[in-house]
């Protein structure tokens, strides 16, 4: 692994959006999954309580579990639709809440209670283990490592807190054992959910980009400027798409053959990801063609990343002139788009007017020419 990719499933912000889309959706069905199981499983345990507890610990464990069984069927009923991580995370937060919350309770309320038979000794001690059954769980959600620490703390937090007042079902000595141990666990869980990450991360990467360019492939970038697009109706945000044509790429393919055109097409897309910052989107549109989409961004800064463009140029084609392109900008404000597809068609149009009027030129908003002939064809 890289530096970088280890920076990634260390902290939670460093993903891209659309490996977080895909995270959440991820992590919001198993979240459902197990919110249902434990639904189904929590109530079958009354019937055990009731005939090895007294009748009157039996009920209120009884009533417990019945309002916990509830709390996950409310829980496995919610976020349908949902995709994103935030929501993911509180998935996860109320996930682990409830256990957390019948596991204050049901303590303090079994501490209250002379427990002497073995056979109640063995069933209270499974109350006490509840904590370690679902930090293990985390395991099975691709989890960065702040997330794991921040989830498994109140889990470490409520065992500990039993045994400083002294609800503790073992022995004080095994648990403060039992703590080191739950901590363990709790890390162990983290580095299995970090690895599952890692190999989403992977996985989406190989499926979503071009084999070329190693931008991100028309089918994925379509999915990504709606996603975009929505998140920037919702905020009343901002958002610019710039639309990339090669002028005369043809022409290198027909002189020089596709390795060569294959080459102007890495270096051109590298110049574009280089000016474009971590949370922009370059997406390989077709051909020689490249959408940029550019999230919390005006014309004016739009603008800007397009001028270092320019500036640093796009590479080099093979006769050793400049690689110039045709753009064409839109904003969804200034344009007052209500689709995604209405910001692609009109920064598109844009692009095909600098074509039609002599190439290598910026068109912007209200058909304004931003930039031109700055380099030469």
């Amino acid at each position: 692994m890289s530096l970088v990719e280890i920076v990634d499933i260390l902290i939670p912000t460093r993903q891209s959006a659309f490996v977080q889309r895909r995270r959440a959706l991820l992590i919001l069905s198993r979240v459902r999954l197990v919110a249902f199981t434990f639904a189904i499983l929590t109530p079958l345990w009354i019937p055990v309580d009731l005939y090895i507890f007294d009748t009157a610990l039996g009920m209120y464990l009884a009533a417990l579990r019945v309002l916990a069984s509830i709390a996950f069927v409310l829980l496995g009923l919610s976020y349908r639709g949902a995709d994103s991580i935030s929501v993911a995370r509180w998935g996860l937060v109320w996930l682990l809440s409830i256990p957390t919350v019948f596991f204050l309770i049901s303590h303090p309320l079994l501490a209250q209670f002379a427990i002497t038979d073995p056979a109640q000794q063995v069933i209270a001690a499974g109350y006490a283990f509840l904590p370690f059954v679902m930090v293990a769980g985390l395991s099975v959600f691709p989890i960065t490592a702040l997330e794991g620490a921040l989830l498994s703390a109140p889990l470490l937090l409520a065992y500990l807190l039993t045994g400083i007042l002294g609800y503790q079902l073992l022995p004080f000595a095994s648990h403060l054992g039992a703590q080191w141990l739950l901590l363990l666990l709790a890390v162990v869980s983290t580095l299995a959910g970090m690895s599952q990450l890692h190999f989403m991360s992977q996985l989406v990467d190989q499926s979503s980009h071009d084999g070329l360019t190693r931008a991100y492939n028309r089918r994925v970038g379509e999915e990504i400027v709606a996603q975009q697009f929505l998140s920037a109706l919702r905020s009343s945000g901002p958002l610019s798409l710039a639309f990339v044509d090669l002028d005369n790429f043809k022409s290198i393919n027909d002189r020089y053959g596709h390795e060569e055109g294959d080459n102007t097409l890495r270096n051109a897309s590298a110049a574009l990801r280089k000016v474009l910052r971590r949370g922009d989107v370059l997406v390989r549109w077709g051909g020689e063609e490249f959408l940029a989409l550019m999230p919390n961004t005006d014309e004016e800064g739009a603008g800007i990343a397009l001028a270092r463009l320019r500036e640093a140029g796009l590479g080099l084609r093979p006769d050793g002139k400049p690689v110039t392109a045709s753009i064409g900008v839109a904003e969804r404000l200034a344009d007052q788009a209500v689709q995604w597809s209405e910001l692609v068609e009109k920064a598109d149009q844009r692009m095909y007017m600098a074509k039609q009027s002599g190439k290598d030129k910026v068109i912007g908003i209200d058909n304004k020419v931003l930039a031109e002939s700055r380099l030469s064809a």
